[in-house]
């Protein structure tokens, strides 16, 4: 490939993931603070309740991501891929910058989470129009033979995005005291979105359309009924449905687990110190995020199908040990307690309640600090933090790193993966709605669908209930290992059908 070559599709590149990297800092950003969002924009009195259901009001952003891939997959073959992600866009950044402006529960009552859940709708209808638009736009600059490896840059935005988040966050702790980031320091990095989304705005605004498509435009083969070829085309729909079973389905419920579960498990299951978790998050996909681009390489060299199904099979198969050694770093029952000098305070409220926090320390250096809310004698709330070691938090950090490995082999290829299978009239559409079938309901329903499960089986008194919620990612991803290895050739061919 000439210098000149290069240097114009770095120039996509860059363009095509900045605006990406946007839309997922955008969207994650309300999953990373979902502990502090639960306590402020849904009823106080049952924090279990409470979290579930900013898990709940998370997941419905993935829900509609389908249909925002349906509108603006339709508008991305119809008008061109660089007019649609610019909407799609602006779409994001507003709603997460409004998300930031909403008052809490106290001063508005329900119409506080309604609010939200309305701008986590328009923000995941943004997102089901961004990814399919910015992987077929860099796919469509990219020579033959490198699609895996120049489209693997955009497969790096999802986690650089979510990286930034948690950067942002730790940010915004660290230059705010604890009360003043719990009062309105946690709406700042909502805040920040707008200034991101309007640099973003700008480059995308410079940018030409896609030589592939400019030139079916010119040539007047563009679909003008996406969706019909799309969906009513039988054979067409086999590749859809292929793509989104054997695939992006199993694919999705992997990135989750590796990433968002992992976090959700550490802070509500484990009760590390949302800092720490934070932190070694952070670094985890710091680690981690230059094998998008080793996998992406790769997949041009042997294919896509084997490193995407390995995996996922590598997952299914390890996750449960892997969990298993998170929650015993953490685990109370396993260390000993240092019982000289315990430390206890009570402060009581003007409004008759009084909280009482105790703090604990055990012989290999972890703190445990409880803290008990009590109102008309009645114990309401508890609220456990636990601050980990050194070596415990490289040990997280470790067994994180290895999930999000996993990550990178189905993730990293899939976007080549998708593309190559479908026509130039109709790729942005047809690609589209598996992919975010697959991420945004399979995958984003995962959170809350596992953290029901094992909050069920803790009130059921099992003792490893700790890994309940792990049976749903390990069956969607067993299923799609089954029908992608059957059904998918190394080629992205479909054979049997």
């Amino acid at each position: 490939m000439s210098k000149t070559s290069t240097k114009g599709i770095w120039k996509v590149i860059s363009a095509s993931s900045m605006g990406t990297m946007i839309e997922w800092y955008d969207f994650y950003i309300f999953g990373s603070l979902a502990v502090v969002i639960s306590t402020k924009f849904f009823p106080s009195d049952n924090p279990t309740a409470a979290f579930l259901s900013t898990l709940a009001t998370f997941a419905a952003g993935f829900v509609v991501r389908p249909f925002g891939a349906l509108f603006f997959g339709r508008l991305g073959d119809i008008i061109g891929r660089k007019y649609t992600f610019m909407a799609t866009l602006l779409l994001m950044g507003g709603s997460t910058f409004l998300i930031g402006c909403i008052p809490s529960y106290e001063t508005i009552g329900f119409l506080a989470p309604l609010l939200v859940l309305i701008l986590r709708l328009l923000q995941g209808l943004a997102l089901g129009g961004e990814y399919g638009g910015a992987a077929t736009y860099v796919a469509e600059h990219a020579p033959p033979g490198e699609k895996g490896y120049w489209t693997s840059w955009i497969q790096t935005t999802a986690t650089v995005g979510l990286f930034i988040s948690l950067m942002v966050i730790l940010a915004t702790k660290s230059a705010l005291s604890a009360e003043n980031f719990d009062l309105w320091g946690w709406r700042v990095p909502f805040w920040v979105s707008i200034a991101m989304v309007g640099v973003s705005y700008l480059i995308r605004k410079n940018m030409d359309e896609s030589p592939v498509f400019a030139k079916a435009k010119k040539e007047g083969t563009t679909s003008t009924n996406p969706l019909k070829e799309s969906f009513g085309n039988r054979y067409n729909l086999k590749f859809v449905l292929l793509a989104l079973f054997g695939a992006t389905m199993g694919q999705g419920v992997v990135w989750y687990t590796g990433q968002f579960y992992a976090m959700s498990f550490m802070k509500t299951v484990m009760n590390v110190d949302s800092s720490q978790v934070d932190e070694l998050l952070g670094i985890a996909l710091l680690i981690g995020t230059p094998f998008f681009i080793v996998f992406g390489w790769l997949s041009d060299k042997v294919g896509r199908k084997y490193i995407m199904m390995f995996g996922m099979l590598l997952a299914i198969l390890s996750y449960r040990s892997i969990y298993t050694a998170m929650y015993n770093t953490t685990d109370i029952s396993q260390k000993t307690e240092i019982v000289e000098n315990p430390r206890e305070t009570t402060e009581k409220k003007a409004d008759g309640s009084s909280v009482t926090i105790s703090q604990k320390k055990y012989t290999d250096g972890t703190t445990m600090i409880e803290k008990k809310t009590y109102m008309d004698k009645k114990d309401v709330q508890t609220n456990i933090s636990i601050q980990i070691t050194s070596s415990d938090k490289w040990a997280l950090i470790f067994l994180v790193f290895i999930q999000v490995l996993f990550v990178t082999m189905v993730y990293g290829p899939i976007a080549a993966f998708l593309v190559e299978m479908f026509p130039t009239k109709i790729r942005y559409t047809s690609m589209s709605l598996p992919y975010h079938v697959g991420n945004g309901i399979f995958g984003g329903l995962l959170p809350a669908i596992s953290t029901y499960f094992v909050s069920h089986a803790k009130t059921a008194g099992k003792t490893d209930y700790y890994l309940d919620g792990l049976w749903y990612p390990i069956i969607i991803a067993g299923i799609c290992f089954v029908i992608g290895m059957i059904y998918i050739d190394n080629k992205n061919k479909i054979t049997h059908l």
